[in-house]
């Protein structure tokens, strides 16, 4: 129980599923858990240890048995947290246990069953139920928004681009605590609405099949409620409370051996666990209270419930159980886990006039909306009065309605307005039609003027409309206490609520009641003791010796089972960082082998640690301040060339005709169309052969790699024709 006014424990209450059918086809070796419903206790029992060995008992605030039914959970356990969530605290639900043990189903159930709903949609249906009932001059304002916390990155369920979509940050202000930065918010009206909110976010979450559970959730799923309640103080001013409700189905604890998970499933897993194993170590420094340091920034599941555990907020732990022998090692770890979470101590306070309140702003807008109505109205209704000449309406304008009817009042007047002028302007446009003593250019004129006229009129018609609409839009939002109650039908479910909260509050203060009896027994018994022979106190004292040495056998398996455990729980994270090590070594491998070195520097230069997020982050290619300037992009080809080509060949080609730096034309295929060079003969050498091939001048071939060279000549060049004349006198 709490400890003084301002603090208040952790409810923790146990529910225990039925056995499914393939632990029923193992064997008949029975259900290891027993329920004291009445005691609110939970009998533990080993199947691997002897008869003798005496069986673990842990005392709850409340336990639920494999028959146990939905709505008697939530009456007894959940129903106080809602109502205090109505009056402006913090609250949180959360389901914790082995994986395939019944979380989602004890916090979501099957919807379209009323018997089978499970705690969110009762809660859903409490809300509005009270929302409905409550005085007409109260105002409510629901928010609903849903995350999941997958391979520990934040995600929007609601965001439409959820697959591809960033991972969210998480922020802390002093005045609301940690929270989602740039998480969606939609405001519902309704259950229905508020159905289908968590309905887009369920077709967004991550689910997979194991050996233990064919729809396991592969992350920790958050659905955030917040409730706003404005009503007039004593002050005769608007005060504001704003209760938060945190709806946490988290996702189960697994073992390697019994899920056969690999693969991305392990990455899962590991993640999973270590988040789980983060929110036990939160617990246990809270439960022990010795600790200074409570290591809330492990885990990003930790970061989000600081506030319900150790902080602002009432919470109720729910612990669900496997009741197979199997699992007898993961039911035990829980029970624990649930033991400790009893002694952690929170400081609900009702959190009234908050500085972040969205219900204020939308209060303020419609003000803001409504004047500018009233405005318009007024506005109108002069135009009226100077088109009849003094012959105004008889109203009282200081007599304001409010809501929808002033809302429909004013859009009556503009329309009614508006037909007014536009049967005023049709009439002097087809006076200035009939004028004969008008000029044509004077006549166009004034119509012109007519139209310029009707057309503002039209401009102020629609900007009415719009205004009104957007006036019923955002008053719509807001819910009105006593707005749609049938009475009689309304008091009867009513009295009917109000029974089955006093019949869960009798049973629940019977369960406490004899749990102090039972503790005060044992601790008066030895006074009220009295003994009539010196036989029959050794009798008692040996009894009470027995049940002492008892007491130390439980303790010493007890801290034979925590070291057992201790060793059981390294052995898997050996196996699991193994694993990991071994994907982690193959990825290595691919980066030395196929990355270049420089590309994988590149990447190492761009990281940086967040110790906000505790993760490694990239930095952006641009910097912030220089966001306008965009990087240069690697162009498709090169400008005036058919294919990239680089700057040093580009200089290259221009430079020198050396065929290697040439992207285009390596060959000349052009024709030569220079004229042949000659050469003249020796007249005087009569050792000259006659034959003409040698006689004639020979022209050298030119190509491009070869320049031209000069061909020693005599001074008198003479035509191949007349070198073709002298060669017969020659010979002669």
């Amino acid at each position: 129980m709490s400890k003084n006014k301002s603090s208040e424990s952790v409810k923790v209450v146990v529910r225990c599923r039925p056995l499914n059918r393939k632990e029923e086809s193992n064997g008949p070796a029975g259900c290891i858990v027993q329920m004291d419903l009445r005691l609110g206790q939970v009998i533990l029992r080993n199947p691997r240890a002897s008869s003798s060995e005496p069986m673990k008992t842990f005392t709850f605030d409340a336990v639920y048995d494999a028959n146990s039914k939905q709505r008697d959970l939530y009456d007894e356990s959940v129903r106080p947290l809602i109502d205090s969530v109505l009056a402006g605290f913090n609250g949180t639900i959360f389901a914790y246990g082995q994986t395939g043990t019944g979380k989602t189903y004890t916090m979501q159930g099957a919807w379209l069953d009323p018997e089978k709903r499970g705690v969110i949609p009762n809660a859903f249906d409490h809300i509005f139920t009270h929302i409905s009932r409550s005085q007409s001059d109260k105002q409510y304002l629901v928010r609903a928004s849903y995350l999941e916390i997958y391979l520990e990155e934040v995600r929007d369920l609601l965001d439409p681009n959820h697959g591809s979509a960033r991972a969210l940050e998480l922020r802390e202000s002093p005045d609301s605590g940690v929270y989602v930065r740039d998480l969606t918010s939609c405001v519902c009206k309704s259950i229905k609405e508020i159905e289908e909110v968590m309905n887009v976010g369920n077709q967004a979450r991550a689910v997979g099949a194991t050996d233990m559970n064919e729809h396991s959730s592969r992350s920790h799923a958050l659905f955030l409620i917040t409730v706003e309640c404005s009503q007039p103080g004593p002050d005769g001013r608007k005060h504001i409370r704003v209760g938060r409700l945190n709806l946490v189905d988290l996702a189960g604890s697994e073992r390697q051996a019994k899920t056969g998970v690999q693969g991305e499933r392990l990455k899962e897993a590991a993640k999973i666990n270590l988040s789980l194993s983060a929110l036990g170590n939160v617990i246990s420094a809270l439960a022990d209270g010795r600790s200074g340091h409570v290591p809330y920034r492990d885990s990003k599941l930790t970061r989000l419930l600081q506030d319900s555990l150790g902080g602002n907020a009432k919470t109720v732990m729910v612990a669900t159980l496997g009741p197979a022998p199997q699992h007898y090692d993961e039911t035990l770890t829980t029970l624990r886990y649930a033991n400790r979470a009893k002694n952690i101590q929170n400081q609900p306070r009702v959190n009234e006039d908050p500085k972040d309140a969205l219900l204020r702003e939308f209060q303020n807008e419609i003000a803001r909306l409504r004047a500018q109505l009233n405005h318009r109205k007024w506005r109108s209704k002069q135009k009226k009065e100077e088109q009849v000449d003094g012959e105004g309406w008889e109203r009282d304008g200081e007599e304001e309605t409010e809501g929808e009817e002033e809302g429909e009042e004013v859009e009556k007047e503009a329309e009614e307005y508006v037909k007014l002028e536009e049967q005023r302007l049709e009439r002097e446009k087809e006076a200035i039609r009939e004028d004969q003593f008008l000029l044509a250019e004077e006549k166009q004129r004034l119509l012109g003027e007519k139209e310029r006229m009707m057309g503002d009129l039209r401009k102020e018609q629609e900007a009415t409309e719009q205004l009104t609409a957007k006036y019923k839009a955002m008053e719509s939002k807001l819910l009105v206490g006593g707005k749609n109650i049938m009475d009689h039908t309304n008091e009867q479910q009513k009295m009917l609520e109000m029974k089955r909260h006093e019949i869960a509050e009798q049973s629940r203060s019977e369960r406490e009641i004899q749990q102090q009896v039972l503790a005060q027994d044992e601790e008066t018994l030895e006074l009220r003791e009295t003994f009539t022979s010196l036989q029959q106190e050794v009798e008692a004292k040996t009894k009470k010796l027995k049940k002492l040495y008892a007491k130390l056998q439980c303790i010493k398996a007890e801290i034979q089972d925590v070291n057992d455990e201790h060793v059981r729980s390294r052995q898997e994270l050996e196996q699991t960082q193994n694993e990991l090590t071994r994907e982690l070594k193959f990825k290595y491998l691919i980066i030395e082998n196929f990355i270049p070195p420089e590309e994988k520097n590149k990447i190492m230069n761009r990281l940086t640690f967040d110790p906000e997020e505790d993760q490694w982050k990239f930095q952006p290619l641009v910097a912030a301040e220089s966001k306008s300037s965009q990087m240069k992009k690697r162009p498709a080809s090169a400008v005036g060339y058919k294919r990239p080509i680089s700057q040093f060949a580009r200089v290259a080609i221009k430079m020198g005709t050396n065929s290697r730096y040439r992207a285009e034309n390596i060959m000349f295929l052009e024709l030569d169309m220079t004229p042949p060079n000659t050469a003249s003969l020796d007249h005087q050498s009569h050792s000259v052969d006659s034959s003409p091939t040698k006689d004639r001048g020979v022209r050298k071939s030119r190509s491009w790699c070869q320049p031209p060279k000069s061909i020693a000549s005599s001074s008198s060049n003479v035509s191949l024709s007349s070198c073709h004349a002298a060669t017969p006198m020659a010979a002669q």
